[in-house]
């Protein structure tokens, strides 16, 4: 039985939502061009907003598709776009990735998204275990999944490849959090 993921969800201070051809030209100021934001990311930064307006059709597809579920990270009070996490629900398992706009760095934000989808896919009864990964270097990330109950399981070495630190696959951390 396929697990059905909300469209939206709503935290103490965040709204996250499905993301919107309409988001391009704010998530293309504020992060997906920025070298720094997206420095252990899968992506280079995007030279122009038609990338980002790719990127957003691409997780369009995804959504409708039910492969995967990027969620777009809005601060409720302002309707401020700050960044975007993704869970891919995967058999009994949920992955997530996340990407946050450099202002809004070390003040909690993608801690309060992560633990809204950790929350709600342990809640799940399909799903045991939630997992994220991050670059060794990556102190930040790392910090974001311990700070919501994923344990460090390992390093995976030469398991990912970085585009913006070389064409070699670089080692990194495993975290989780499982059912009991």
């Amino acid at each position: 039985m396929a697990i059905k993921a909300p469209e939206s969800f709503e935290t103490e201070l965040l709204l996250l939502h499905k993301p919107h051809p309409q988001d391009a030209q704010t998530l293309f100021d504020t992060y997906t061009q920025d070298p720094e934001v997206t420095r252990y990311l899968a992506w280079k930064p995007h030279a122009s907003i038609d990338q980002t307006l790719e990127f957003l059709e691409r997780c369009q597809r995804v959504w409708a598709r039910g492969e995967s579920c990027p969620y777009v990270i809005e601060r409720r009070k302002s309707g401020e776009l700050l960044g975007m996490i993704e869970m891919r629900l995967e058999g009994h398992s949920a992955g997530l990735g996340y990407v946050l706009a450099k202002a809004h760095w070390g003040k909690g934000i993608m801690t309060e998204a992560a633990q809204a989808l950790v929350d709600w896919s342990l809640a799940q009864p399909d799903i045991f275990r939630v997992f994220a990964f991050c670059d060794t270097e990556n102190v930040g990330s790392a910090r974001v999944m311990e700070k919501v109950g994923m344990q460090r399981e390992g390093r995976m070495r030469r398991y990912f490849v970085h585009p913006n630190l070389g064409g070699e696959p670089r080692d990194v951390f495993m975290y989780a959090k499982v059912k009991d």
